[in-house]
């Protein structure tokens, strides 16, 4: 919508003209909590497990829901899919990660943890576990519980209203 002002203008009073405020958006709000926690989260992962948070993602979706595909990979863990094979890549190189030939797809690899990978894991899913808790850990159980209910919600509106494209990043 145009108001008719000037930038400079608009920079004074284009606030007052518009109810919503930015900062109080879910939007606003949900992004700004992604940052604040992913910033720790990439200490812990580095110091903890030993691992850059997207290979410390992309390894958690592998040794929880193994095997993937990239493609499955990709969605598991919130990345697109040119992240989430040079993650796969790097973990496959590290030996924490063995890509088999599909028996599905003739083109397609499928990943899976090696011994070393699943010791690894171990570890990533305890930083994945105390970052939750301290990211969470201002709410009571009964919030928590709330608060998981509303996020299924919002996920499952999301993806019926198209949210869930495959190359979506984080």
């Amino acid at each position: 919508m145009t108001t008719g002002k000037t930038s400079t203008e608009c920079a004074a009073g284009c606030a007052a003209d518009n109810p919503i405020r930015l900062d109080r958006t879910l939007t606003y709000r949900l992004h700004l909590l992604h940052k604040l926690s992913d910033r720790d989260s990439q200490t812990a992962y580095l110091n903890d497990a030993g691992l850059p948070i997207s290979e410390g993602r992309c390894l958690a979706a592998i040794g929880t829901f193994a095997p993937l595909s990239v493609s499955d990979l990709a969605r598991r863990a919130n990345l697109n899919k040119g992240q989430a094979s040079r993650a796969a890549q790097a973990l496959v190189d590290q030996g924490l990660v063995q890509k088999q030939a599909s028996g599905t797809d003739g083109r397609g690899v499928v990943l899976t943890l090696t011994r070393k990978g699943a010791q690894t894991w171990q570890r990533v899913m305890q930083v994945i576990a105390r970052r939750n808790d301290e990211i969470f850990g201002c709410l009571s159980a009964a919030e928590l519980e709330q608060l998981s209910r509303l996020f299924d919600r919002m996920i499952t509106h999301a993806r019926r209203s198209g949210g869930d494209a495959e190359d979506d990043g984080e």
